[in-house]
């Protein structure tokens, strides 16, 4: 098994997020009142699973094994999914901004959080795809099957370690709750 193969998973449940945050956008454009926890939740998800779960093992653990393996960051596709992660995190940055001044009342927050949400949806699908269909391909011809076994081990240490035991499980019981309100 390739390490990739963990990540695509996680792009699964990560796709399924960015399609509930455009249909609370789309309810928030249309005037219609979402629940501040429920913004605050999207926010929590995108920010904990999306980008101190996965992008971690991006960022600590593949990109340094593709680049120890020959493919450079600079002028390549890591230094370019370094770039996309870096503007996906100032997006999250904007919407929590926003889910603080809605749950505090202010109406205009509710654009702001929208437009932010649709913005990073738009980032992230095209940067799911670059890294599904390019840099995942390029990862798996150049690691090794045992630098493979030491991601996926190392993959996992990241998730007791810095993530914390049972905030996956918390991370995807999240997305069910948002995805039964948001997308059924």
């Amino acid at each position: 098994m390739e390490a990739t193969a963990v990540l695509i998973d996680e792009h699964r449940a990560i796709k399924k997020m960015l399609r509930v945050a455009e249909n609370v956008a789309a309810r928030l454009d249309g005037g219609e009142h979402v629940p501040a926890e429920d913004l605050a939740a999207i926010v929590e998800f995108i920010a904990g699973f999306a980008d101190k779960c996965h992008h971690a093992k991006e960022e600590g653990l593949l990109f340094p094994a593709m680049e120890k393996a020959g493919i450079p960051r600079q002028g390549g596709p890591i230094g370019v999914m370094f770039h996309e992660h870096k503007e996906g995190r100032e997006f999250v940055r904007r919407m929590r901004s926003a889910v603080g001044r809605y749950s505090a009342g202010d109406v205009r927050a509710a654009s702001e959080f929208a437009v932010n949400a649709g913005g990073y949806a738009a980032l992230l699908r095209r940067h799911i795809d670059k890294e599904d269909n390019v840099l995942y391909p390029m990862a798996d011809n150049v690691i090794s099957e045992s630098g493979q076994r030491d991601l996926i081990r190392a993959f996992e240490n990241v998730e007791e370690e810095s993530v914390g035991a049972g905030e996956h499980e918390r991370f995807r019981q999240i997305l069910d709750r948002l995805e039964a309100a948001y997308l059924r």
